[in-house]
């Protein structure tokens, strides 16, 4: 019995080494500028208002956090989209928190799948803040190394 103790402490031993000695993947960090983009021409005139973002990813959790200023109406949602091309809309990977204010922040978290993680390294991932006067977006921004 102690043989088999002991050849247990052994092997968790090893995996700490092992653990320890193996790189840890660092995070990898994005940016984003938020802009004012025309969904069409009929929302254009409610266009108004700056923001920035910040998104960590680490593993396949993405953490996304910023802030907003200068809507002309509250901001009503955020979300974390995926581009079906570059400058398209595409479709939305989940919501974010939002300040229900013309000027606030943004905040959330993400488990991103593989093809995501590749779209994001490419820069296929754009958050997108919808205000009640411009329910289908008023400030996009795509995140980029």
């Amino acid at each position: 019995m102690a043989f088999v103790g002991r050849a247990a402490a052994a092997a968790i031993g090893i995996g700490f080494l092992l653990a320890a000695w193996l790189p840890a993947q660092p995070a990898e960090s994005f940016k984003a500028r938020l802009s004012a983009v025309a969904a069409d021409a009929r929302t254009r005139a409610e266009l108004a208002g700056i923001g920035s973002a910040t998104a960590t990813l680490s593993g396949t959790k993405l953490t996304v956090t910023g802030s907003f200023e200068g809507l002309r109406s509250p901001a009503s949602m955020a979300q974390l989209h995926a581009a079906s091309a570059a400058g398209i809309r595409g479709p939305v990977i989940g919501d974010l928190t939002v300040s229900p204010a013309v000027s606030g922040s943004l905040s959330g978290s993400f488990d991103l799948t593989p093809p995501q993680i590749e779209s994001l390294r490419k820069g296929g991932l754009y958050i997108q803040i919808h205000s009640q006067k411009a329910p289908d977006g008023v400030l996009w921004g795509w995140l980029l190394r």
